[in-house]
């Protein structure tokens, strides 16, 4: 049976949501929904680019800490606030994931959880059996 690992990045949502910002089974790694958020504060506002930027080097900092690489992802989904950012979303996506190629999702949602959010992604990461 694998052993499932969770991983918190401390924020208050967390607890009162019930998740975990990644959770390790075995050789998958699911890293949850990733905003531009640091210490409490939306960071890059109106800039989707930068928004995406900045998660996704949050993703790679969460998938070093469960013992993975970007290389190890086999899927993002990225969700947009507004449809108008997917070029944007999707060329900073293919600077992180160009030669990896993940399976991938972009849609356009309502909103997020801050007006001020464009963009937020998740990851799916396996890594090889040996590991």
């Amino acid at each position: 049976m694998s052993t499932r690992t969770n991983y918190s990045s401390g924020t208050k949502w967390e607890d009162f949501a019930g998740y975990s910002r990644l959770v390790r089974m075995g050789n998958i790694i699911e890293v949850a929904g990733t905003t531009a958020v640091e210490k409490g504060e939306v960071q890059a506002v109106g800039d989707a680019a930068g928004q995406t930027r900045i998660i996704l080097e949050k993703i790679s900092y969460w998938l070093e800490k469960a013992g993975a690489r970007l290389e190890d992802v086999v899927r993002t989904r990225m969700y947009v606030a507004n449809i108008d950012d997917w070029e944007a979303v999707a060329r900073i996506h293919g600077e992180f994931f160009g030669d990896i190629r993940p399976a991938s999702t972009l849609v356009a949602i309502n909103g997020l959880v801050d007006k001020e959010l464009l963009v937020e992604i998740e990851a799916t990461a396996v890594l090889p059996e040996s590991t």
